[in-house]
């Protein structure tokens, strides 16, 4: 009996090894992939503002196989752009024209302004399929004037292994707990086994979802877009000149804007400014009916003391 429960505690203590060896399997399996890993790395988009065509500078044309393919790399790819129109509504319709066309969804979304004041603006997220990506930022510049884009690639290859060699390792532990299980002739044994195959179990699904995640996040981009809704476009691409005459112009655009505001602002309170000069009107006839104090003289000044004291005889002597 003793020799038996040494077994089958030598028999677990190797099967925990088996999952303690995922991560050197996975930091020492390099070659598993056939190039190597690329960095993280930020760049932006070759974009052009006056036809409105935006193209990646990063994704390559083949994202789509590499996605899908287990021996490429594993590279995350978003992008972010800010844009504005003088037609906020029918940028807006472009913009989910370009989502639904190209396979991809919302994530989120959020509106802010009206459309009475012209100061609307949003907001999107978009998850984009990796093959679809190029495609969808050049639909994007076409819907609207593209004032700049950027994108970043995350490289998650390393991780991407190391997840992959844990969940191996632990399959094998779970296979050997299970043929442990079925040798198992005491109910304390059986217990010990069932606790272990939990944990095991566990980590294999926490595992299983961070492998999901990762391969969505490959297969699908996320492009944030902000749109604003203006009066007159951002001019691109344009001399000092031109942008001190645009200045000018917008300066004087505010000040006449500021005027007109001031006037519609006195015209609302006019009831209050006409009881308000009333009100003044009245004070002052008041103040003026009020009886005025007269004046008391002044009290005759004494001569000031003499600074010495005279002595006898030298009293001043009358002229004659």
């Amino acid at each position: 009996m003793k020799k038996r429960i040494v077994r089958i505690t030598a028999a677990l203590c190797a099967a925990a090894l088996l999952a303690g060896c995922g991560s050197s399997i996975g930091s020492k399996d390099g070659g598993y992939y056939a190039a190597a890993e690329a960095a993280p790395q930020e760049s932006y988009a070759n974009y052009d503002s006056v036809a409105g065509g935006v193209d990646s500078g990063l994704v390559p044309e083949n994202a789509a196989e590499a996605a899908t393919d287990e021996t490429a790399q594993k590279i995350i790819y978003n992008a972010s752009l800010s844009m504005e129109s003088t037609d906020f509504d029918t940028t807006r319709e472009a913009l989910m024209t370009a989502v639904e066309a190209n396979g991809a969804w919302l994530e989120s979304t959020s509106l802010y302004g009206t459309e009475k004041d012209h100061d609307r603006t949003a907001d999107y997220t978009v998850r984009v399929p990796v093959g679809s990506y190029r495609a969808f930022l050049a639909a994007v510049g076409d819907a609207g004037s593209v004032l700049n884009i950027s994108e970043s690639a995350e490289n998650i290859t390393s991780s991407y292994i190391d997840v992959q060699a844990r969940l191996s390792a632990l399959e094998a532990q779970r296979d050997r707990l299970n043929a442990l299980a079925d040798q198992a002739e005491t109910t304390a044994d059986l217990l010990e086994i069932e606790s272990q195959l939990s944990d095991v179990q566990y980590q294999l699904e926490n595992y299983t979802r961070q492998l999901r995640s990762m391969d969505q996040q490959v297969s699908y981009s996320t492009v944030d877009i902000y749109l604003r809704e203006v009066a007159t476009l951002t001019p691109t691409g344009v001399t000092f000149g031109e942008r001190i005459a645009d200045a000018f112009g917008g300066g004087w655009d505010a000040f006449v804007g500021f005027l007109q505001g001031l006037v519609i602002a006195l015209v609302y309170l006019w009831p209050v400014l006409l009881i308000a000069a009333a009100v003044v009107f009245i004070l002052r006839k008041v103040w003026k009916k009020r009886p005025k104090k007269e004046k008391l003289p002044k009290p005759a000044q004494t001569p000031p003391p003499a600074e010495y004291p005279v002595k006898p005889g030298d009293e001043p002597k009358p002229k004659y």
